[in-house]
């Protein structure tokens, strides 16, 4: 039986992450940072690997240490590619982010893993909810040890990490705890576009 969605009342209100001019609040990794352009107001990733992540006001460091909250983004995928969105993960200079959870973008990308799912952990495998070349709502909602994934307004993912949870194997950082929110670039045959990025904090 579905758990009950989290609560999503919150005294905060929505921040705007991105606002379809630069890259404020935001912070590439020296990787390929050249694989995130601003492109008709939106986020477009296309490009080696890189992640980019959220640092928010420099003056304020909540913004960038998060434990409860809700995460919107539209997106948009071009055809084979692939990407993510990461929470409660940490700025890294380089690799993979080692730390939090990843949530697929792949509607045609040859991995099985497609969009909506918690990667590795709570998988939506060989057909995607969603359609390269559209937009859709893509909302992270976490609340405590509750992860829930909509696409759409559609629920794709409902988990609850366990009090024993042990992560995948060379995956030992994916777990709750705090953190801030990245975007992948995956490869350079991976096209994505994000806008509308915005969050509120969840007690």
């Amino acid at each position: 039986m579905p758990l009950a969605l989290p609560a999503e009342t919150s005294s905060d209100a929505w921040v705007t992450m991105f606002n379809g001019q630069d890259f404020s609040g935001w912070k590439a990794n020296p990787e390929n940072p050249d694989s995130f352009h601003v492109e008709n107001g939106t986020l477009m990733v296309d490009g080696p690997r890189c992640h980019i992540f959220w640092v928010g006001d420099p003056e304020n460091s909540e913004d960038e240490q998060l434990t409860s909250f809700h995460w919107h983004a539209k997106v948009k995928t071009m055809p084979k590619a692939n990407g993510g969105l990461y929470f409660h993960t940490q700025y890294e200079d380089s690799g993979w982010p080692s730390a939090g959870y990843e949530c697929q973008v792949n509607q045609t990308h040859k991995d099985r893993k497609k969009t909506g799912g918690l990667y590795a952990v709570a998988d939506v495998l060989d057909t995607s909810p969603v359609k390269d070349g559209e937009w859709y709502d893509y909302d992270i909602i976490v609340k405590g040890k509750h992860i829930v994934i909509k696409i759409n307004g559609e629920i794709t993912t409902d988990w609850t990490e366990p009090d024993n949870w042990q992560p995948p194997k060379n995956m030992a950082g994916r777990k709750l705890s705090r953190g801030t929110f990245a975007i992948q670039a995956h490869d350079p045959e991976s096209v994505v576009f994000y806008k509308d990025l915005r969050f509120k904090r969840l007690p």
